[in-house]
């Protein structure tokens, strides 16, 4: 599989599936975001990654009842991601990775239905005059002034965290979304 397979995938982030080995779900969640917290172009392209949990009750071998998180749906990691075929290629050859959820070697994305149903949020686009991905500059409070990158919206829309660079750093503040303007503004 080549970039050419996905010369027609838009750059918009969707959320795809990928298929694991039997108990490789957090181990590959975890080489994701170490892969990710070491490519900041990655950063860009891989938003999200998810693993919807439960709860469930179990005796021990005291037989005291304790409980334990499983996931909700074995050997299925969801991320949200733009595909292309740099970043198909290095998710999917994490070590557990089987494949991607779709019609052979090409990935589907998940529908907005199917994202409902799994409790993803759905991105705030409500009233901001940014959004995420946005360079936007603070402009009340301790760093006033500095500018960055939204890298997330809360879901009420009154929180936003910025990636702004300090002594040569990159750091991500939390800071209230009415002291944030697009840059410039």
């Amino acid at each position: 599989m080549g970039m050419s397979d996905f010369d027609n995938i838009s750059d918009k982030p969707e959320w795809y599936v990928v298929h694991t080995m039997t108990g490789y779900e957090k181990k590959v969640r975890t080489s994701l975001e170490q892969m990710i917290a070491a490519n900041e172009d990655l950063a860009q392209k891989i938003m999200e990654i998810n693993i919807p949990m439960i709860t469930l009750k179990r005796k021990d071998r005291q037989g005291k009842e304790v409980e334990v998180e499983k996931p909700r749906y074995p050997s299925y990691v969801y991320i949200k991601m733009i595909m292309s075929g740099d970043t198909w290629h290095k998710v999917r050859y994490i070590n557990g990775v089987t494949s991607f959820v779709g019609n052979g070697a090409r990935p589907i994305p998940l529908t907005q239905e199917e994202i409902e149903k799994l409790g993803f949020k759905a991105p705030p686009e409500m009233g901001l005059a940014f959004k995420l991905k946005d360079y936007v500059t603070i402009k009340a409070g301790p760093f006033m002034g500095q500018s960055g990158y939204v890298t997330e919206i809360s879901e009420d829309q009154k929180k936003v965290k910025v990636l702004i660079t300090m002594f040569g750093r990159e750091m991500p503040l939390e800071i209230d979304s009415d002291s944030v303007a697009p840059f410039g503004v």
